[in-house]
């Protein structure tokens, strides 16, 4: 498995014999020049995740490329003209030889006088392939065993605690730092700081900031 962090929210997943794109929002410019992909995966529909106007070419330059995402975004990108696959917690798809399954229900509260929006984690799982998770905008889903975990730095809806309790919870062996953008660069310092210092002790975090790629395996 190969992982590339393309920019806030959004890693490419290159896993077996696919190469998985998610999450490419307004923060992630980079994702619009991803070429070979075989899906595009989104967990919701905030702009930070979904691009809705940069996903139509997107989707043109990746011919045949899948679209799997959540309910809601799923019912939003219909009403544009864009058909794309549900998947809720608990629903699977296959991406040539990939299961992706989806985990979790709901985002975590930003406010009580914010609705809350659907919100699909996405795991990635193949034969002979470490297991990876991107949890979108929750900390709560339940993923079972993961080896390569994407977590949330900082977000409006995150205090640092539960970022590293998640961590923490999930024992994930391999992590890599997502959800960066809002950060300043010495915030995003004191945050890995954090996650290194106070998170799962056995846990190795991999900063792949600046469109970096790293190999994972079993």
């Amino acid at each position: 498995m190969r992982i590339t962090h393309l920019g806030h929210a959004c890693l490419l997943v290159e896993i077996g014999d696919a190469r998985i794109l998610l999450d490419p929002g307004t923060f992630s410019p980079a994702a619009a020049d991803q070429r070979d992909l075989d899906a595009v995966l989104v967990t919701h529909q905030h702009a930070d995740h979904l691009d809705v106007d940069r996903l139509p070419d997107l989707l043109a330059a990746n011919d045949g490329a899948q679209l799997l995402v959540d309910p809601e975004s799923a019912e939003l990108l219909r009403g544009k003209g864009i058909e794309a696959q549900p998947v809720a917690g608990g629903d699977t798809a296959t991406v040539k030889g990939v299961t992706v399954t989806g985990v979790g229900e709901m985002h975590a509260l930003i406010h009580d006088e914010v609705p809350r929006i659907h919100n699909t984690g996405m795991r990635l799982s193949a034969d002979g392939e470490p297991t990876f998770f991107h949890p979108g905008d929750a900390l709560d889903a339940e993923p079972g065993q993961v080896d390569v975990l994407a977590f949330p730095l900082s977000a409006p809806w995150s205090r640092s605690r539960d970022m590293t309790a998640f961590l923490r919870r999930l024992e994930a062996p391999h992590a890599v730092p997502i959800h960066d953008a809002i950060l300043s660069d010495v915030g995003r310092k004191l945050y890995l700081t954090q996650a290194g210092n106070l998170g799962c002790a056995t846990t190795r975090i991999h900063d792949l900031a600046g469109g970096r790629s790293e190999d994972f395996t079993t």
